[in-house]
């Protein structure tokens, strides 16, 4: 507060007047108005003075004070918005924590550049974390945040150029940070891959050099698509620890095949991040011969010193000397265990050490030469997984039936699932409808053969030494692989995606792999109590408004934002807070 001094009608007037800032610029309110100063002199030896003095003592009062007077009859001013998100603090700190920051800021040291690859990658980060968007949105609602950016839209794309060039040492350094602050098994990845759509009618073209020599494909093709879209897919690979927080990850051409996408970034972590060996957990789509081969090592009978896994067994597309063992009574185990409810229930299972021939594929890709791979295969029956599987495939046999009874409803795409259970299937090439006048029947010897595996589900590991147990719960952790790209997918919508360039497709994705981190880092830290979207929600809506001259109003509270103030040791009980206060939170490190 201090006293100001106007002209008026050629007289000068006093008024206290109060100081504050607003998105960085300086405003002033006037608190009381005095009176014209040849009228004061009158009252006073020195009215200035005297007042300057008042004015001094206020200011000293005030901290103990925070009152404020608010106008009920205010208006808005047009396309004012006035609301600012302070739930970003928390994913800023853990953003702090590891270092992002300073990683950013060492980076730009060796490039001439005029804007802040920090400030637009945190920019980034923050947006995903809580409100997803296009870069171009995030750019445009950057004034929800209380942190001032000062780039532009042309800044922020030329950006991710360079994060994309920073991805794969981005990811090791966080690796190292993530491993320093909570503790990492490095021994244990799990792996798995999905894709995500482009709305665009084209392919890639593939690349060549100037020799006419194939390079590699182009990243945006038309692939086996996990949605069943007919559009263009990226598809990409990651790799997680055994707490459920990121590793690594790779980008790779919808136009490639899954299978072969594990052992490249097996290689890459192994010698970026200075890891001996890794069990790689996948599912059963990643259990190839090359990929089993190369984990196990030429010295299988010891895998130790060798790479190793645990993969997911489809009964159904095993060997008949495997379905035969799997339905052979003989060596099951039943084990009673507590479930997560408390109750009893019994682990049926048994396991063997099988001397498996797998036959490798050449550079040529012709399969001529094989390798005995011994391994430890576990079986295990639910009676809820097959009711789970029987429950599903008698949907599918139901839109089967309607299918034989009305051929003209469905074409190639809209009968996935079905037709496999119809004898005598077509379509026509160009386009895809079902011919008219073919007999259709059930396959019901398919069906017959599929009834008597429900409840069996196997898996196959290097590590010969680990107990049914041990086995089957190191593969449970997939789930977490999974959920991660349901957090991808729907909580950061991170598809379809609009960027064409790319480099600037890498980064996007190095975008929601750094969001990823630190939302599993803060699940961790909040010791796993609160589902992802519950926390993402919260934090949301730890939102203000503007009140009155520096001050804002908080209006949400909840026990997930209790638990971050005993983690973090920071208070966020105030209904009212200042710039500046606000200000002291955002600057918090712990």
């Amino acid at each position: 507060m201090f006293l100001k001094k106007s002209s008026s009608n050629g007289r000068i007037f006093l008024s206290f007047v109060q100081g504050y800032r607003i998105d960085g610029k300086v405003k002033h309110k006037t608190v009381e108005k005095i009176g014209y100063l040849d009228e004061l002199e009158k009252i006073y030896d020195d009215p200035i003075t005297h007042f300057k003095s008042v004015a001094n003592e206020r200011k000293l009062a005030a901290p103990e004070e925070r009152k404020i007077e608010v106008a009920v009859n205010q208006r808005l001013a047009d396309n004012e918005s006035s609301r600012k998100n302070l739930g970003y603090a928390i994913p800023k700190l853990i953003y702090s924590l590891l270092g992002i920051n300073i990683f950013l800021q060492n980076k730009q040291k060796h490039l001439n550049i005029n804007y802040n690859l920090n400030s637009i990658f945190s920019l980034l980060i923050y947006n995903r974390f809580l409100f997803p968007s296009s870069k171009k949105k995030a750019f445009e609602n950057r004034n929800f945040f209380f942190e001032s950016y000062d780039f532009s839209i042309d800044d922020l794309y030329r950006s991710l150029d360079y994060f994309a060039r920073y991805s794969e040492s981005l990811q090791k350094y966080l690796h190292e940070k993530v491993r320093d602050i909570i503790g990492r098994n490095g021994e244990l990845g799990y792996y798995d891959v999905t894709n995500y759509y482009f709305e665009i009618p084209y392919n890639d073209e593939d690349k060549y050099d100037d020799n006419g020599v194939f390079v590699k494909k182009g990243l945006r093709k038309k692939g086996p698509s996990k949605e069943h879209r007919p559009d263009p897919i990226v598809q990409m690979g990651l790799l997680m620890d055994s707490n459920g927080i990121p590793m690594a990850f790779n980008i790779f051409s919808g136009g490639e095949s899954e299978k072969t996408s594990l052992l490249p970034i097996i290689r890459r972590v192994k010698k970026d991040y200075g890891l001996q060996r890794i069990i790689a957990v996948a599912d059963r789509g990643l259990n190839t011969s090359d990929n089993t081969a190369f984990l196990a090592g030429t010295n299988n009978d010891d895998s130790q010193g060798h790479d190793g896994y645990v993969y997911g067994q489809s009964v159904l597309s095993a060997d008949k000397e495997f379905k035969a063992w799997v339905l052979n009574p003989d060596g099951y185990i039943h084990t009673e265990e507590t479930d997560k409810d408390g109750e009893k229930v019994i682990f049926t299972h048994k396991s063997r050490v099988y001397a498996k021939t797998v036959q490798l594929e050449n550079q040529q890709g012709k399969r001529n030469s094989k390798m005995i791979v011994y391994q430890k295969q576990m079986v295990y029956y639910s009676k809820k997984y097959a009711e789970k599987q029987k429950k599903e495939r008698e949907i599918v046999l139901a839109k089967a039936k309607d299918l034989i009874a009305n051929p003209g409803k469905y074409n190639r795409a809209t009968s996935i699932g079905a037709a496999g259970y119809i004898k005598n299937i077509k379509f026509v090439k160009e386009t895809g409808e079902i011919p008219d006048g073919i007999n259709l029947s059930l396959n019901l010897e398919k069906i017959a053969e599929e009834e008597k595996y429900d409840g069996y589900y196997s898996i196959v590991t290097s590590e010969k030494n680990l107990s049914d147990i041990e086995i089957r719960d190191i593969y449970k952790g997939l789930w977490e692989i999974e959920e991660s790209f349901k957090i991808i997918k729907s909580e950061f919508r991170a598809r379809p995606v609009y960027l064409r360039i790319e480099n600037h497709i890498h980064a996007h994705f190095l975008i929601c792999f750094v969001s990823l981190i630190l939302l599993r880092v803060l699940e961790y830290k909040l010791g796993k109590k609160y589902p992802v979207n519950k926390i993402r929600q919260s934090l949301i809506r730890y939102s203000c408004s503007h009140l009155d001259q520096n001050y804002y109003l908080f209006d949400y509270r909840d026990e997930i934002l209790q638990s971050l103030e005993g983690v973090f040791g920071i208070d966020l009980r105030n209904k009212i807070m200042t710039t500046s206060e606000i200000k002291k939170i955002l600057q918090y490190h712990k």
